[in-house]
């Protein structure tokens, strides 16, 4: 196998884990309506064993850790700063079984038939080869394993991903900001799983709103730290830089509710059986 992206698992580890932390409350709110949707597919039993794949600040490996109350969960991520939250949150809500290790799901070592469920809550889009990491989730999934996972649709079909970019003015799309919608497609997705070792592939579509903050300022200030806006800003003359951010703060502003800032969303449920044929000889 050949490892992930570098580019990507030092942005992870650094910056853009950085900035994780710092707006996780908000991340998590804004995401409540699709973690609520995701937690119920997951469906975790009280005696299952589950990896959360990509767990970032770990909201859906506590979720899954409250569920398996007689099992065990293992939180997996890149970046250590992240993971180190997820540890402290863990540990204050007096959650016993679960535990967190900074991997790269791709290519990491895991048990064989050492999981009864995979879970990941946007986490998967982000591996340099998707068949390479979801042939070794196969093989760490039990025979008749689940995977469940959520991933975006179309950036086209996410308001939140084009507010910024259309207020920067043209964006040249780079390997960093296309991955979030890498498995956006079904046909392309139901592929890399089949060749990947899994059956019984289904799609479930959530379109429900997000939230970046409950107000326009936080929204901007969690907007404005972004490693994609920086990238962009980069690119422009600093009148220019100043003229588009104050586009992208009345964007933000028009889309201001009685509930926070408010952006269209939508994403896939994507759910899997292990069929036990997992690949075993990939580069």
């Amino acid at each position: 196998m050949r490892n992930s992206n570098a580019e990507q698992t030092a942005a992870w580890d650094g910056a853009a884990g950085e900035h994780r932390v710092r707006h996780a409350a908000t991340i998590d709110a804004g995401a409540r309506a699709q973690n609520a949707a995701f937690r119920a597919a997951t469906g975790i039993m009280a005696s299952d064993r589950v990896l959360d794949v990509g767990c970032g600040t770990g909201q859906s490996t506590r979720d899954a850790a409250r569920a398996a109350v007689s099992g065990s969960v293992l939180g997996v991520d890149l970046s250590s700063l992240m993971l180190e939250s997820a540890r402290e949150l863990s540990d204050a809500d007096g959650l016993r079984n679960v535990t967190y290790e900074q991997a790269d799901a791709q290519v990491h070592t895991f048990a064989p038939a050492g999981f009864d469920v995979v879970i990941s809550r946007f986490g998967t889009m982000f591996f340099d080869d998707h068949l390479a990491a979801f042939s070794n989730l196969a093989r760490a999934l039990r025979p008749a394993g689940r995977l469940v996972m959520m991933v975006w649709q179309s950036r086209g079909n996410n308001e939140w991903a084009n507010v910024v970019r259309d207020a920067l003015g043209p964006v040249k799309e780079t390997a960093m900001s296309a991955s979030p919608f890498s498995l956006s497609d079904q046909a392309t997705v139901t592929g890399i799983l089949d060749a990947a070792g899994f059956g019984g592939i289904k799609f479930t579509d959530v379109q429900v709103p997000i939230s970046y903050g409950s107000d326009v300022d936080t929204t901007y200030s969690f907007v404005r730290e972004l490693r994609s806006t920086n990238d962009l800003l980069v690119t422009l003359d600093p009148l220019a830089a100043e003229h588009a951010l104050e586009r992208v703060y009345n964007s933000i502003a028009a889309h201001e509710t009685e509930d926070g800032v408010l952006f269209d969303s939508r994403s896939w449920i994507v759910e899997a059986t292990s069929a036990g044929r997992a690949t075993s000889n990939l580069s």
